[in-house]
């Protein structure tokens, strides 16, 4: 294990849309190459690393339920698409040299694992990535808590949540050119303060189990393995 990381055990919580990259749909090759190639540096050096991947840039269950969709089936298209996802990102893992394993929480026997927690853990323990597909199972429960759950199943020593944007603002930077960024904050603070980080059931559940959280930007090459070495690249979360 490389002394210079300060966590040994995370969890990466990627959103579908990260994947797509500028075209803002679907699977670019690019960007998924990019990202293996950034996640097998950090991997070769030992850190163990698990991946909740989600599904917004094929299908999200909001968008489908506000459309009139029901939103239990909505939500379950939403999680056969983290699957897509899930292999995609293993496709390109394994061109780097990484093994993972693709676990789904939908009974998919032909391309996945089912998820077993110590089943994921023995496969951290021996260096692969665990790609954790299809969101809880349940509908209603969106990827961030799966995030937050499998964390606290895993016992990971930090959750890390990729984004656009370089960490938690006090308001969105986007549309606020004043908003001011926070180097670290409590997850009763996000809660108080209705910050748009997770939504509020992955903040409890990580506030309730004391798992702290780094909200960075993805976008920027090299930030996954600052992130890991403590450097300031994003909100710290605890």
């Amino acid at each position: 294990m490389n002394q210079d990381y300060a966590y040994k055990r995370v969890l990466l919580k990627l959103s579908g849309e990260a994947l797509a990259g500028d075209q803002g749909y679907g699977i670019d090759p690019k960007v998924v190459d990019d990202l293996a190639e950034q996640i097998a540096e950090i991997v070769n050096d030992g850190v163990q690393l698990a991946v909740v991947v989600g599904g917004g840039n094929i299908f999200r269950g909001l968008a489908g339920s506000a459309e009139g969709m029901d939103r239990a089936q909505a939500d379950y298209i939403g999680m056969l698409a983290t699957v897509m996802n899930a292999l995609a990102l293993q496709d390109a893992f394994e061109r780097h040299g990484v093994f993972s394993r693709v676990q789904s929480a939908i009974n998919m026997q032909e391309v996945s694992e089912p998820y077993i927690r110590r089943r994921a853990i023995r496969h951290l323990e021996k260096g692969r990535v665990v790609i954790l597909a299809a969101g809880t199972g349940n509908p209603y429960f969106t990827t961030d808590t799966t995030a937050a759950l499998r964390a606290c199943e895993l016992d990971v020593d930090c959750l890390m949540k990729a984004t656009k944007v370089d960490g938690v603002y006090d308001s969105d930077p986007k549309t606020n050119p004043q908003a001011e960024r926070f180097d670290d904050i409590t997850y009763m603070e996000i809660l108080s303060r209705g910050l748009h980080v997770m939504d509020s059931t992955a903040t409890s559940l990580c506030m309730d189990n004391e798992i702290p959280m780094i909200v960075f930007d993805l976008t920027q090459r090299g930030n996954i393995s600052k992130a890991l070495r403590g450097e300031d690249v994003g909100t710290v979360i605890h």
